[in-house]
């Protein structure tokens, strides 16, 4: 175990991602938490139409030119002396992969719910997920200054479809146009919404909701209103459990926050009872053991590479979760997988797209150091132990696209770009054993236009993608090595090796798949696999 100093280094930090379905607010709160933790000087900079600024955690030229968030930002920032590591995933549908890697790096995830739609599709598979890593959830239900559905009926949903139960922290009053702001229920104190004339909060116990001759009340919330909070506020402290710690961590209750991110209501809240109530960082498990935070040996695992985010330098950074252990600047680290010692020299903090050289850094951290192509997603790093930490996924695609030059003298540079692009996840390349074709595959339709939007800015290629007749992948093993041979000699037409050299069954139809299947009872067709 470590000094004390290595213990208090692990209390003041934090490591969770927000998640939330396309459009909730997601990127808005993550714009909030920075301004709130001094990182930028000015929040709601998310790019309007013919505007010329952009969210700070949208980096990547495709972001800003599309206002949506493509791929994973790490921020880290400083909040009430605690140091919190953020990580803002993909919003929109079709970069689910690369979101659902991002959980396997952090201790506590942020659900994002628009007041209006209440849980969504892409919500409840995202709290799947984090249920296989048993992940905390805090719940922040936003756009409270729109119309939107009753609060207690979101609660119902929350409960039914997430399966959590609710612990209101916040309350709303009112909503909509007559959105008055929340009432902090624990602290019992009144924060109002977007009134000069008054005082930002102030204390208000709840039987003064029912006090017809409180002036204030009266003139800013009216005798009606005060009312009908009364008793919901009453209702809500009657029906529904308090906050227990040990409930949320086990991950059986979630505390719900409600607000506006761009009113500037709320997020203060949330990250109030996040450094108080979220984990410090926590232990992983590995194919040979668990492994503590405490431990004094460094270990930490990749679940990000990121390509060219520095244009000028062509650089590639992996990024890497902290488990056990502390970096320090120059220190020697074993790449498990490729059994070769390196010296990282150089390490990096984010802040998005901006980057700042470190010397030090703590389990919880995410940190960046270069790839210079031989560094993969799911690599574990060691000070000498021969141990892989597991459970970073990697998906079967659900699309497939072949891809086209427009100068067939552009070869070598597509496959190059390709390859540094799958390293990120962000799609995969396949190749069919039969065919020179480059297949690529990808959970979302959108993932294809981003790889040939950044083929031509990022590597000045020219290309564009077809269909193809593929619509099923899985992946193909089985502990009989002759098995395999005979497999692959009587379905060549419809192999591939992946990026890893795994073997791959590329079938044109359901019907294909299903006929194979139960046609080799020792061959399994995995959807799934570990990095």
């Amino acid at each position: 175990m470590f000094n004390m100093n290595h213990e208090q280094e692990l209390r003041k930090r934090r490591t969770f991602a927000i998640i939330s379905h396309p459009d909730a607010g997601k990127t808005t709160i993550t714009e909030k938490m920075l301004f709130f933790g001094n990182a930028i000087r000015a929040s709601g900079t998310i790019k309007g139409r013919g505007g010329g600024t952009y969210a700070k955690s949208d980096w990547m030229n495709i972001e800003k030119e599309r206002g949506i968030s493509v791929t994973t930002s790490v921020m880290q920032f400083t909040y009430k002396n605690i140091l919190i590591n953020l990580l803002d995933t993909p919003g929109h549908q079709d970069f689910s992969e690369d979101t659902y890697r991002i959980l396997t790096a952090v201790d506590c995830c942020v659900v994002v719910i628009d007041a209006a739609k209440g849980v969504e599709e892409r919500t409840k598979k995202l709290i799947d997920v984090t249920r296989i890593h048993n992940t905390p959830i805090i719940t922040f239900i936003n756009k409270l200054d729109r119309d939107s559905r009753e609060p207690i009926e979101i609660l119902d949903e929350i409960e039914q479809k997430l399966e959590l139960s609710c612990v209101p922290i916040t309350w709303p009053i009112s909503c909509g146009k007559n959105f008055k702001g929340v009432y902090h229920i624990h602290d019992k104190i009144m924060y109002l919404y977007k009134n000069k004339d008054l005082k930002k909060h102030f204390f208000l116990d709840l039987k003064e909701f029912s006090n017809s001759s409180n002036a204030f009340l009266n003139d800013y919330i009216g005798i009606d209103l005060s009312k009908q909070i009364y008793e919901e506020l009453e209702l809500i402290i009657n029906i529904y459990s308090k906050f227990n710690n040990k409930s949320f961590l086990k991950r059986i209750s979630t505390p719900i926050f409600f607000g506006s991110a761009l009113g500037d209501l709320g997020i203060d809240h949330l990250l109030n009872s996040l450094i108080k109530w979220a984990p410090s960082p926590l232990h992983r498990k590995s194919n040979k053991r668990i492994v503590e935070p405490k431990e004094k040996n460094f270990t930490g695992f990749v679940f990000k590479i990121q390509a060219n985010m520095d244009l000028k330098h062509r650089d590639r950074i992996a990024f890497m979760r902290i488990v056990s252990g502390q970096y320090t600047k120059g220190m020697k680290l074993k790449h498990v997988r490729t059994k070769k010692n390196m010296i990282v020299s150089d390490a990096f903090s984010f802040l998005a797209g901006d980057r700042l050289s470190i010397k030090k850094s703590y389990p919880g951290d995410i940190i960046g150091i270069h790839n210079h192509g031989t560094i993969k997603i799911g690599d574990t790093f060691t000070q000498g132990e021969d141990l892989k930490f597991i459970g970073i996924p990697s998906f079967a695609p659900e699309i497939f696209r072949s891809i086209c030059l427009s100068n067939p003298l552009q070869q070598k540079q597509l496959i190059k770009g390709l390859i540094q692009l799958s390293e990120e996840g962000a799609i995969q390349v396949f190749r069919p054993i039969n065919s020179n074709n480059l297949i690529l595959g990808a959970i979302g339709i959108l993932q294809f236009d981003v790889v040939i939007e950044r083929l031509r800015i990022e590597y000045g290629i020219n290309a564009v993608y077809k269909k193809v007749n593929i619509v099923l992948a899985r992946w193909i093993r089985s502990n009989n090595n002759k098995s395999i041979s005979d497999f692959i000699k009587k379905n060549s037409a419809y192999l591939g090796y992946d990026a890893s050299n795994s073997l791959i069954y590329l079938a044109p139809n359901n019907a294909n798949l299903t006929i194979v299947v139960n046609k080799y009872s020792d061959i399994f067709f995995d959807k799934m696999k570990d990095q």
